[in-house]
């Protein structure tokens, strides 16, 4: 596996696989062609379908424009057979010959990938294991615990990157709870998070607690749908569930930063498994690979700060994706508003569901995350491409 580093992703919004991925593949092939004419990019299958409202266009043209000018052709019906999210890119020299042919995939959380190589294939594999019961029993074997797994794999530079990250969370938070404007878009739809916030304190404790835990989700997706910086969590249409829940168990349980960067480093394994083993891409496997791996991550991150045991940690996280199982990635308008937004407040809570429930327990359970994972995985392969990021199917059907 590739280093969390690749999971948390401080980037600009709306989408990672639709805006980030794209952005940095620009970016990568205008090194190659600084001395460019103008340039022609392809767009096909989903980036195509819903591009547009989640400014592919823009992300990449910020990009190539300062050498030359960009021309786009959308192709929403024609499906690489790699991945939904396919793009080309052609240099042309001022003779109007073509210099290179370049085509390259967004694959979810910003990562890019050229078929018949691995992703991010500039990266090396610094995780030797791949699944969550070989991890378990490395751990057992060394009275290590799952954030020191990732020490041992990362090396202690690890936590000066997550610091960075944890204080990126915060701070999105902070700022969309100050913000009470419209997001972008044709949808024309208002903040709520500063109102949810405000009317949460009118509660007593667990109503307030739910309703803070909303606000800080909320907080988080506006910002992220406003096109502000955030970090992927492991996207960016998931990048509200886990600062809201750890933000919270900050907030009310004065957990210290280590600790909070310690949970961030398990959640990161976990959602580090999901990405080797299957997909968070929502073009490629619906929204059970964003959402309901963003709330796999905070519950395993929520359970042990709570103190939950290796089996209870891997339960938690269990739930966290096996109750998201075949969510559809349907975005109104190909916005990350509806119903991307409500996606993560709902989420947010009910990791903090999974991790109770699992504290509960002994951690004994018959359906273990790596299976969940690869039914996962099946289970978006299964889905039409309608349900995927297309804007065809589901919610996002027939809106006007």
């Amino acid at each position: 596996m590739k280093s969390i580093r690749e999971l948390y992703r401080i980037g600009l919004g709306p989408s990672s696989s639709h805006t980030m991925g794209p952005r940095f593949a620009a970016e990568k092939f205008l090194v190659r062609h600084k001395d460019a004419a103008s340039f022609t990019v392809i767009l096909y299958g989903s980036l195509a379908a819903t591009g547009k409202g989640h400014m592919t266009d823009v992300a990449i043209e910020d990009v190539l424009s300062t050498v030359a000018p960009v021309t786009f052709d959308w192709r929403p019906t024609v499906f690489l057979p790699f991945h939904p999210n396919g793009m080309t890119f052609i240099a042309y020299d001022l003779s109007g010959q073509a210099q290179e042919q370049w085509t390259i995939y967004s694959v979810g959380g910003g990562a890019l990938a050229q078929e018949g190589t691995d992703i991010d294939t500039m990266t090396p594999d610094i995780y030797e294991m791949d699944m969550v019961k070989d991890i378990m029993q490395w751990c057992t074997d060394n009275g290590c615990s799952y954030w020191e797994y990732v020490e041992q794999c990362e090396g202690s530079e690890i936590w000066d990157y997550l610091d960075q990250c944890w204080t990126v969370m915060k701070e999105s938070i902070i700022r969309g709870l100050d913000n009470e404007s419209v997001l972008p878009g044709k949808l024309h739809l208002p903040r709520k998070a500063a109102k949810y916030f405000i009317k949460a304190s009118g509660y007593k404790d667990s109503l307030r607690s739910r309703g803070l835990v909303f606000a800080y989700a909320l907080a988080v997706s506006e910002e992220n749908a406003a096109g502000s910086t955030i970090v992927t969590a492991p996207t960016c249409g998931s990048s509200g569930v886990m600062p809201a829940v750890l933000y919270h168990l900050e907030q009310t349980r004065k957990f210290s930063r280590t600790r909070i960067l310690k949970a961030l480093a398990t959640a990161g394994l976990f959602g580090n498994v999901v990405k080797s083993r299957a997909s968070i891409s929502g073009a490629e496997v619906g929204c059970q690979g964003e959402v309901g791996v963003a709330c796999a991550m905070a519950s395993a991150a929520a359970n042990q700060l709570f103190g939950g045991s290796f089996t209870q940690i891997e339960y938690a996280a269990e739930m966290g994706m096996e109750h998201h199982l075949g969510m559809t990635c349907d975005p109104v308008c190909g916005l990350v508003q509806i119903p991307c937004i409500e996606r993560n407040a709902f989420a947010a809570v009910r990791a903090l569901d999974a991790n109770i429930y699992s504290a509960f327990t002994d951690g004994v359970h018959r359906v273990s995350f790596d299976r969940v994972v690869d039914v996962m995985k099946q289970t978006g392969h299964d889905l039409p491409s309608l349900y995927k990021e297309t804007s065809e199917g589901g919610l996002a059907k027939d809106f006007e």
